[in-house]
């Protein structure tokens, strides 16, 4: 009865707080707005994306009426590239940044390109792909016609395989937002993680209030007179933020679903997300205990946050060799796993081990330095 009425306390003093309130909302506003730079960002770097969008119609690539009939011209088409006709090039350059992405003519012969491309566009990167594409076939087709060939010759050099891609399981397809290795890298490989941790990142600066603002409202010593166990006291304190943290990361992970990005192995992922969790608050706790007002622990936790990032998320960007066989035991590394394929290797539990491992031991220590405070105190 006694720890219930510390957990009540703690769970209503949570949800009193204003600032913890707006940040829950505050990640709402995050989930979303990473999701849509996701998907604008792979629609923007891939061609089949940008077509299948309908955004290239709106990008016009101006060029001369010569070009009427060419092969250059059927290329560019080919490309779904959006052409401007212009008597006078010259005017289609003073639209280049405005209404034209790009500008692409060829001297008289037709030997010779010139493309000018407007950098400053967003699009610029697929724009100027689909161009050099274009004119790079041009040019191989003017100097294979050159030596006698005929265009039925042509195209047999140019494309002397029919490739097939056969899918497998197709009946039971990942139900992904966008077809895009991009976005599959980008969800997985960074904003799935960074996503469900957030709330324990969050809630770490929290739970600095739960020592030091008793402390600094007198009320502290009336908890470490309270007859119950220093172990009790602690789970008191940690078990409401801990559980208020987990219900919001099981939330982002359903709607992460509803925006299909699916997330495999929930379960699983609660689990190392409670210990991950218990290993930050056991952090936040400790820190609380060491410093006398909330704003040294505000700014103490801040650096540890900053430390715990470094930790838990470079490593996804390391490609160094020698670096390899330690990814395996970062706990980002293993959300990764488990959020992106539903068959997982057996061997992730062993993987899991010394997350498990330092988040208990860290909890440990709070509680026996907790323990140590409550005996010079009292």
């Amino acid at each position: 009865m006694k720890v219930t009425a510390l957990l009540r306390k703690e769970a209503q003093d949570i949800l009193k707080n204003k600032i913890y309130l707006l940040v829950v909302f505050v990640q709402v506003f995050i989930l979303f707005g990473t999701f849509g730079i996701a998907i604008t960002s792979s629609i923007a770097s891939d061609p089949t994306l940008l077509d299948d969008s309908g955004i290239i119609s709106s990008l016009k690539v101006g060029v001369p009426e010569s070009i009427r009939g060419s092969e250059l011209e059927t290329n560019l088409l080919n490309q779904k590239l959006a052409l401007i006709y212009y008597n006078n090039i010259d005017d289609a350059k003073d639209f280049l940044g405005t209404f034209l992405v790009a500008v692409v003519y060829s001297n008289p012969d037709g030997q010779d390109v010139t493309v000018k491309t407007d950098n400053s566009n967003i699009f610029y990167p697929v724009i100027s792909t689909k161009i050099n594409k274009a004119v790079n076939e041009y040019q191989i087709e003017n100097k294979l016609v050159s030596t006698g060939l005929n265009m039925a010759e042509v195209q047999n050099i140019l494309n002397p395989v029919d490739l097939k891609v056969v899918y497998l399981n197709e009946e039971n397809p990942a139900d992904l937002a966008i077809d895009s290795p991009y976005f599959v890298e980008i969800m997985y490989g960074f904003i799935v993680p960074f996503i469900l941790l957030l709330p324990f990142f969050l809630a770490s600066n929290i739970v600095t209030d739960s020592v030091v603002g008793e402390r600094e409202r007198k009320t502290f010593e009336v908890i470490l007179m309270a007859p119950i166990s220093s172990s009790m006291v602690m789970l008191g304190k940690t078990m409401p933020i801990l559980a208020f943290s987990i219900v919001q990361s099981i939330v982002w992970i359903v709607l992460l679903n509803l925006l299909k990005v699916p997330i495999y192995n929930p379960v699983l992922i609660v689990i190392l997300l409670f210990f991950i969790g218990l290993g930050f608050i056991g952090v936040g706790i400790l820190l609380s205990m060491f410093v006398d007002s909330t704003k040294e622990a505000n700014s103490a936790i801040t650096i540890v946050l900053v430390f715990a990032t470094f930790v838990l998320f470079m490593p996804l960007f390391i490609k160094a060799s020698y670096f390899t066989p330690f990814l395996n035991y970062i706990p980002t590394v293993l959300m990764i796993k488990l959020a992106s394929t539903p068959h997982i290797s057996p061997n992730i539990i062993l993987f899991s081990v010394p997350t498990i491992l330092i988040s208990l031991t860290l909890f440990a220590i709070t509680i026996i330095y907790f323990r140590h405070e409550r005996a010079i105190r009292l």
